[in-house]
Order: C-alpha cells, then structure tokens, then sequence
C-alpha cells in the first residue's frame, strides 16, 4: 500500500491507495526534481483523481522529505529501466498550470542550446520561493483517545501526543516531532492507525501576498441613529468615492480605528483586507501623446507594423534621432488588440527613464521587472503577469523570461550591451538569443535597437546566411535635424609636457567653466568607481593586493573628510587604508590610476564653483537611488555628473551640453577579442549624451593614444567604416561572428586539483571535437577570485558549427572542482 494526496481546503490530507490503482487510472509524469543532492528528472505515479498537466509545480515525496517539482510530461507506460513497484506517487498539485506550453519549450530550449541542468535555467527564470520544500505536518484529530486508551499507547506515542496537546493549533512539522525520540516514527503509525492525529503535506508556501486594511461604506443614505459625527464620517467617505484604504480614511476623517469599527458594526461600512501588489511607487506623471515623427521614424514604423508572424528588425538609430518614440507608437496598436509587448534594456539605471516615459503613454499597463526587485515584489509581478492581460514589461536580461501571455512585440534596447549577456552563475545566456526564440515561439516581431548595433546583429542584417534573416531600418539623423556633437581629441602626452599634470586638460577645464558660466550641464565619464586602482609603496614598490583574489585593492576615498578604505571589486573585501607599508614600514604609499572619487574630488579641488553627483554602482546600491540621482540632475541640482558606464545607457538629459571623457585608453587594452568593438560603442553612446536639446553639444576625449584605429574612428563618428575593418580582422583570426566559440571555466580552492582537472578534460576533449579547436587548459587571466583558483579551456569552430555535447565533463570534475560551460562568451576575464 501507498499513500495519495486529496484536496481539503487549503491542505493536503494523506489517505490509503493501492499502488495498482494508481497505475491504473493515473499514469505517470516526468518530473524535475529541485532538491540538494538529487536535482534531475524523476518518474512518479499520479493518484486516482489528481489532473497533473505538463508545466504543473507539483510535491513529490523524495527520500525521507516532500521537494518542490515541475512536472515535464506526460507517460502512458513506464520507462523500461524502471520497476512500477518501486515508483512513487505525486503528493500534491501545488500551482496548476503555471507553465504555458511555449514557455516550458523555451526554458528546455535555455538549458539545451547552453548545455545548463534544466533546473539551473528554472531557479535563473522563476521568482524566489516557487520551488520551495513543502512540509509534512501533524496534527490532532477531533476525535482524542480516553485516558484508558491512551495508557496503552506506546511511550513514543504519549510523547507525540503530549506535544501537540502544548500546541496551541494542535499543529506541528513532522521535521519536529520526529527528533522527540528514537522511535518516533513507529509513534506516529500508531495513533495515524487509531485516527487520534491525522498528517498532511503543507504545500510550499510561496511570498505570501501583501495585504491592506480597506473601508467600503454600505448603508443607504438613511443615517438615523447615528451621532453627528459618525454622519459626517459617512459623508466624508461618500465623497470621497465610498471605498478607500484604512489609513486614508482614518486621515480625511480626521477619526479613530474604533470610530469606524463602531461603524462596521452597525452595518455602515465593511472593513477588509485586500491584496496590494507590492510593485514600487509611482511618480505622479502627466499624459503624454504621440509626437509626430520624421521622415524616417514614419518609415522604421511602418515597417514595423507591417510585419505579422516571426520577424527579426535592426533599427539602427544614431543617438537621439528618436528609437524610443518608435518602440512607443509600435507598441500602442498591439495593446489595443489585446496583445503584450516586452521591452528589454541592460541596466537598471536605464529602467526609471524609460519606464516614466512608457508610463506617460500607457499608464498602469506597465510593468518593471529585474532581479533587484525584492522577493515578494518579483513574486507580485508574476502573478500580475500571469493573468492575461495586455502588458507592456520593462526589465533587465531576466525579464525575457517573464511569463506574458499573447506576445505581440519584443524590442530590445541597446541592443549592442554586454549587460545581456550572464556569466555567471549557470545558464551563461545572452538575453538578445533568447528573446531570439521567444519571438519565434510567440509568433512576434523582435526589434533590436541601438546607435552602435553589435557585430554580430549588424552581420545578420547583411548576410542572411549566417542564420537568422534581420531587416535593417535606419535614422540616419537626429530629432528637428540636431547636430551630433563635434568630438575634440586631446593628447595628454602634451598636456603632461606642457606642465599640466591634471586628470582634466586645459581644453576640458575652459569647457567646464564655460558651461558653467552659460548655466548648462555636462557629463564626466570615466571607466572605472573607487578613487584609485591600487596602491602602491614608493620605498620598496610594495602593491596592496586581495588576501583572497590575485587583484590589487581599490583605494576608495568617498570624500575629503571620509576615512579612506582599500575594497576588492571582485570578492568585496575591504580593509582600512593603513598609514604605513605593511613590508618596509615607509609612510611613502601613493595612489595610482584614476576612478569616480578621484574625479569628484579633483572638481572640488581644481573647479569649485561646479556643483555635482557622482553617478555608479558605490552611489545607486540602494532602492531607487538611480531614480533619485536622474531627478537631482534633471532638477538642476547640480552642473555635473560624473559616473561610469552607466551614464552611456540611454540618458536623455536635454540640458547636456558638455561630455568630458577623462581616460578613454582604459577601455582598449582589455584582454577580449572584441575590445576595440566594445571601446567604440562605449564612447559613441556617452558622445552621444550631448546636444540632445535646443543647444549644440561638444565632447572632449583624453587620451595618450589618440593615433588609435578606434579612438580616430570614434573621432569621425563613422561606424560603417569602423565595421568594416573590425569585420576584416573577425575574418582574419576567426573570432565571432565568423567563428564560434565556447569557454570551459573551472574553479577550485585547491590549486593542483583544478590544473589537474583542466589538463585532464582538455586531454579527453580532444579526440571527440572534430572541428572544434581546443585552446589550452591555461590559468585565467585573474588566476584566484573568493579563494578559488580558476583555469579556463577554450573552443573555436567556423561558424554555424553544431556545439559538442559537454555536459558529461561535470561527471570529471572531483567534488572541489567545479565546471561551468559558457557557450558564446563575451569575456575571457
């Protein structure tokens, strides 16, 4: 005999089935399984009245405990490899239907192309809290055994019962009672047998919804019997609509919580709780409607409304020629027909901008939805999205797996971002592939946008034989025909030669004067936060590095008056700056390179006259922080903000006339084979920040290689041309996209058992790759990161090359070494 699960109100109460029986009526349904120690797929027998469908989150029993499951599909027979005896029976249904068919085919989708554990790709795509361990409880039954009766139980069973007795519910987890005694569990048969305690499977228990106190006024008009006040009370509450929260009504009535219960009583009013969404708070925003369009915004929109079915489009816009007014004015007549759009940008800066303009237009049918959010908050979102309804989602890479029903628009802003892309932890996806095939499973248009498309986008719009065939859509110009600023290149060698031995050239100090001076505002644009990249002793050369990363300490200075820190970047270690070398003693330690802090305090220094923010991760780590900094800003709280690469994502400040960028070389030399393509984009985008208004704009770029291909490029502005010879030298070396590439990444506390793994699978690799090459295994270019060593082996292929299974080198990975397959990697870091 086994047990099987029926529904009792909001439990799971456990009775007696034959196992024949649920062979026989219920079949069998492949599960995946989400439980430490045995994540994967398992076959389990569905009770006698239970409906379990594909994309089901069900309770199964596994070992000894009840772990979250999804179901996968339906068995009409038995694996052959498996004793029907021996299957166990579904506990419960938990959330039916939770999984469209098109979605759970494109999580199995996620999990095959980058070769990820199905549930890896599930916990990457799921709220927190939907996969948890349910709970097997025990509680008193109504009917109780009589003294005489109980004085035969066994001693284990008295126990059990004593305990509950002390429960105010009657009610206990069975983890609990269990470690009463040894025998517990023969106990616990026993008074199941003589139905004195019955037991019953908890299902997991998701954030709970946030909930509100709210007031409904009843009553007719006829207030006879009641005071005065409790009249006006009324009234003031009619007027106001009848329903309101209870903490408003308590404010416009200026009353009590036992006025209005008074009230409730005698039938006037209802006071409930009522489910709130917990979603963040809404600026006050005006209406915004439609602008009417240039030649070529008219043109890129009715292409793009033209198109029915799966399709691909590339609009390639210069910076402020008006892509955001066409994703609107395409989006409109797909929520009139009761279709969803999703609008995927790469930062969560870039979130508050986009979303008011969005709201302005569309109101409360926009959603936002990143992994910042906090538990309850993505959770609320879900079930918002769940419900069919026409929705506009904005989000981070996460929200392509947003759970929007009826599809009709996928746009993809900045679509060039290396933020789409996830390194880690498992599934390392590219948010712009899935999307990729979200549009073809939903039927829909996907409309990548961006001033400076990436290589491999751009190579889809030109040669249609490298896969996916892309429509290319250009805005040649910007909005009423502005201008792109002029791009003044200065040579810091000279200024360095001519006594200057500033972070800010003389040309870009008259520019910050002058803006000033004309009451503009401008952007300072530096690759890297902290104050400085290390620290150095100048007595005996002496770096301060990370006790647990092979990376100097970034020395952080907030302010002039703030203790001075030493942080990794990395692994988050931090220390205090000491005042003397911890080798030679010598008090000589000096700073080197430049970050945020170093920038702001120069201003303060050498302008301070100019008043300003700083704008990176160190200064929007908290909620809303991107918000409020824009608006400061935008307010003119300040001439000029100064941050990293967060200000190149889509900022739309029209009073910028001035870009300062203070080191433009720290971009080239990184160690991937698109740097130059990343370098380009990066200083196009934040160029492009200025002159957006009624005023022309200007950029000054430092450097001490202004004779650079790329910086020379930058300089012209000319991106066909700077694509061109990055597409030569792709060709040349092999690199994508015209080649492909896979990175296996492996780490480990222990060195020799992670460079003796690495050379171990790149030994067995070889024989099995065919045209696959296989490059190394070698250290990482950062060899030690949280206290594990990492070697990394990299494969090359031509293109369109089929990737090799490797999924079966985690069975040649030791326990200490862990292995992830990044398929398509944007960095060898």
């Amino acid at each position: 005999m086994e047990i099987a699960i029926t529904h009792q109100g909001t439990y799971w109460r456990v009775e007696r089935l034959a196992l024949q029986e649920i062979e026989t009526q219920g079949g069998w349904v492949d599960t995946l399984v989400d439980c430490p120690g045995g994540q994967g797929v398992y076959t389990y027998a569905v009770p006698s009245g239970l409906v379990v469908q594909p994309g089901d989150i069900l309770s199964v029993p596994f070992g000894p405990r009840q772990v979250g499951a999804i179901a996968l599909r339906q068995l009409t027979t038995v694996p052959n490899h498996l004793d029907p005896q021996q299957i166990r029976p579904i506990e419960a249904v938990v959330h039916p239907g939770f999984f469209a068919p098109t979605y759970w085919q494109l999580l199995e989708r996620v999990a095959s192309y980058y070769q990820t554990p199905l549930i890896q790709v599930l916990r990457t795509a799921l709220p927190p809290g939907l996969l948890a361990k349910s709970q097997r409880r025990i509680r008193l039954s109504p009917s109780q055994p009589s003294p005489d009766h109980e004085a035969h139980l066994a001693p284990a069973a008295r126990q059990l019962l004593a305990q509950l007795r002390q429960s105010a519910s009657g009610d206990y987890t069975w983890q609990y009672l269990r470690r009463l005694s040894s025998d517990s569990r023969h106990g616990l048969v026993q008074l199941l047998h003589q139905g004195w305690v019955e037991s019953y499977l908890a299902p997991p228990q998701p954030p709970r919804p946030k909930q509100r106190q709210a007031v409904t006024v009843t009553a007719a008009a006829d207030s006879e019997g009641l005071s005065p006040r409790q009249q006006e009370i009324l009234a003031v509450l009619r007027h106001h609509g009848g329903d309101l929260w209870l903490q408003e009504a308590l404010r416009l009535c200026g009353t009590t919580s036992t006025t209005l219960n008074r009230l409730a009583t005698k039938g006037y009013l209802v006071i409930e709780p009522r489910e709130v969404l917990r979603l963040a708070p809404q600026a006050t925003l005006q209406a915004d409607q439609p602008k009417s369009l240039t030649t070529a915004q008219q043109k890129a929109l009715t292409a793009i409304q033209s198109l029915h079915g799966q399709a691909q489009v590339l609009l390639h816009g210069i910076t402020g020629s008006g892509k955001t007014e066409v994703y609107l004015q395409a989006i409109a007549p797909r929520l009139a027909a009761g279709q969803s759009a999703l609008v995927l940008v790469p930062e969560i800066g870039l979130t508050p901008q986009l979303t008011d303009r969005f709201r302005q237009r569309f109101g409360d049918q926009v959603c936002v939805y990143h992994s910042a959010l906090a538990a309850g908050e993505r959770y609320d979102i879900w079930r918002h999205l769940i419900n069919p309804q026409p929705r506009v989602v904005i989000g981070t890479r996460s929200a392509v797996f947003a759970p929007l029903s009826n599809l009709g628009l996928i746009v993809l802003d900045e679509e060039h971002d290396s933020s789409f892309k996830q390194d880690q932890p498992a599934p390392c996806y590219h948010a712009r592939t899935v999307a990729r095939w979200r549009a073809e499973l939903a039927q829909c248009p996907l409309v990548l946008g961006s001033a400076t498309p990436s290589l491999d986008t751009w190579s889809l719009s030109t040669s249609p034989a490298l896969g996916v065939t892309t429509r290319y859509l250009s805005l040649p110009e910007r909005i009423q025909t502005r201008p792109l600023p002029p791009i003044q290149v200065v040579d810091m060698r000279q200024e360095l030669q001519a006594g200057n031995r500033s972070i800010f050239s003389r040309q870009l100090r008259r520019a910050l004067q002058a803006m000033k001076a004309a009451g503009n505002q401008g952007l300072l644009f530096i690759q890297r936060r902290g104050h400085s990249s290390f620290v150095s002793c100048r007595s005996c050369g002496y770096v301060f590095m990370c006790p647990y990363c092979a990376v100097s300490l970034t020395y952080h200075q907030p302010g002039a008056e703030a203790m001075a820190t030493l942080q990794c970047h990395h692994c988050g270690y931090g220390q205090a700056q000491p005042r003397h070398c911890p080798q030679c003693q010598s008090p000589y330690l000096k700073q080197f390179g430049s970050g945020t802090q170093r920038v702001m305090g120069a201003l303060a220094e050498q302008l301070p006259e100019l008043r300003c923010l700083r704008f990176d991760r160190d200064t929007t780590r908290t909620k809303g922080a991107h918000r409020h900094l824009l608006r400061q800003f935008a307010q003119g709280e300040a001439d000029v903000l100064v941050g990293t690469q967060m200000l190149t994502k889509g900022i739309d400040m029209p009073q910028v006339t001035l870009v300062g960028i203070v080191a433009a070389d720290g971009l080239l030399y990184m160690a991937d084979y698109w740097a130059s393509e990343r370098t380009y984009q990066t200083l196009i985008q934040v160029a492009g920040r200025a002159g957006r208004g009624s005023q022309p704009g200007q950029v000054i770029l430092q450097t001490y290689t202004p004779e650079h291909p790329v910086i020379e490029a930058v300089q012209r502005q000319d991106y066909h041309r700077f694509i061109e010879t990055e597409w030569e030298q792709r060709t040349a070396l092999g690199y994508p996209p015209q080649g492909r590439l896979i990175l296996l990444r492996l780490s480990s506390p222990d060195f020799s058992a992670v460079k003796h793994t690495a050379e171990h699978i790149a030994a067995a690799l070889v024989p099995e790759l065919g045209p696959w090459e296989c490059l190394g295994p070698v250290p990482a270019q950062i060899p030690r990161v949280a206290r594990r060593y990492r070697w990394q082996i990299l494969l090359k292929a031509p293109p369109e090359t089929p990737a090799p299974a490797l999924t079966w080198l985690q069975d040649k990975c030791p326990a200490a070494v862990s292995l992830s397959i990044d398929v398509d990697p944007l960095t060898f870091i």
